[in-house]
């Protein structure tokens, strides 16, 4: 059977695969997203009312962020609210908080909270949007070991 533009052609995705956000200037949130997160656009449209709609990706699993431009931004993750991303080192935490710095973005941090929570900056996007940037956060783990340890059905 010939597949409809609604039937996905390698099954249909699982689980949580993404966060959307608001946006005033998508160009400036990728820009913003691929220097400080490592992600990069998989997938752009235009929506019916006429929007940018993006969505990035670190291609590490199927997770994307996406990108709504709209004409004002009402909402966002604002105070604790956060997305987050693990690094592979402090001093990459330390090297990305400074250059947001630099740039003039808001940061805060880096704090050192040990586990399972790890060292960690959150710097502030384009739009008011809290990225935090972290090393030697447990998630991982905690997956792992709650996944092993589950009830069977």
């Amino acid at each position: 059977m010939p597949l409809t533009e609604h039937e996905p052609s390698r099954g249909p995705d699982l689980g949580f695969t993404h966060v959307a956000l608001t946006v005033r200037d998508a160009a400036a949130s990728i820009s913003f997203y691929s220097r400080f997160a490592d992600m990069q656009v998989v997938h752009r449209r235009t929506d019916r009312s006429g929007h940018v709609v993006v969505w990035l990706g670190d291609l590490t699993r199927p997770f994307v962020v996406v990108l709504i431009e709209a004409d004002a931004v009402t909402h966002v993750l604002g105070g604790w609210t956060h997305l987050g991303v693990a690094l592979p080192s402090r001093d990459e935490v330390d090297r990305r908080a400074a250059r947001a710095a630099a740039d003039g973005h808001r940061v805060l941090g880096p704090y050192d909270e040990g586990p399972p929570v790890g060292y960690w900056a959150i710097i502030v996007d384009p739009d008011g949007h809290n990225l935090e940037l972290s090393y030697g956060q447990e998630v991982e783990f905690s997956v792992t070991d709650a996944t092993e340890h589950r009830a069977p059905s």
